[in-house]
């Protein structure tokens, strides 16, 4: 804000106050598709974490996003459209930490340990990713439970791969059992979080349920 004088009609010592470039109100910034994108996503996630997916409505997404409402449309034709896309983001996350995980050493134990330590992560996280993907209000959704089943058995399926590699298992045993240390890893992380630990900081529970799992698979025969 700045001012000048002026001498029509005006008292000698009379201001007039003009309102300078710098203090008019900015335009809003046009971001990169992607970018907008991510913006819009983590607003969603803020939103259907703390409502559930039944509880947000876009007007509030819109609102957390600092957009307006013909923005968000723009981007994603409707609550549901919006959903599956954040899901389908936090299990590519996710997939790409276990994947890792196993893909991190030759050792089996070392990972099991590293899986079952990448689910704890996961489900650790502060931004509570875990709640779009394993606590959704929208699980019956076939759409929703398409995208778990798959991503569910692709799990499986890679854990089976390394299971038989040094042991006598079938591809079908093999296969039970990926889903079975999965299942334990992720059922014992949530009720972890949910206890709020009980206790057991994350590497003291990480730790248990390692040496459970591996316990039991380190009794299966190898190959000769």
């Amino acid at each position: 804000m700045y001012t000048r004088w002026s001498s029509n009609n005006r008292e000698p010592n009379q201001r007039v106050q003009t309102v300078s470039s710098e203090s008019r109100p900015a335009k809003p910034i046009r971001l990169p598709r992607d970018e907008r994108r991510r913006q819009l996503l983590q607003a969603a996630h803020e939103v259907f974490v703390a409502n559930g997916y039944h509880g947000a409505a876009m007007d509030e997404i819109a609102v957390a996003a600092r957009v307006s409402k013909p923005v968000l449309y723009q981007h994603f034709p409707g609550k549901r459209d919006l959903y599956l896309a954040l899901l389908d983001h936090h299990l590519q996350s996710l997939t790409a930490m276990l994947s890792d995980a196993l893909k991190s050493t030759t050792d089996n134990k070392a990972r099991v340990h590293a899986t079952i330590g990448a689910y704890y992560r996961f489900i650790a996280e502060e931004s509570q990713a875990h709640r779009i993907v394993f606590e959704s209000d929208l699980a019956n959704d076939p759409e929703v439970s398409a995208r778990l089943e798959g991503f569910n058995t692709r799990l499986a399926g890679s854990i089976a791969e390394v299971l038989a590699e040094e042991t006598n298992l079938s591809t079908a045993e093999a296969t039970l059992l990926g889903r079975a240390l999965a299942g334990m890893a992720q059922v014992s992380a949530r009720y972890w979080v949910q206890s709020g630990g009980g206790g057991l900081d994350r590497d003291a529970a990480c730790e248990l349920i390692y040496r459970l799992a591996w316990r039991g698979i380190s009794r299966f025969p190898k190959e000769p």
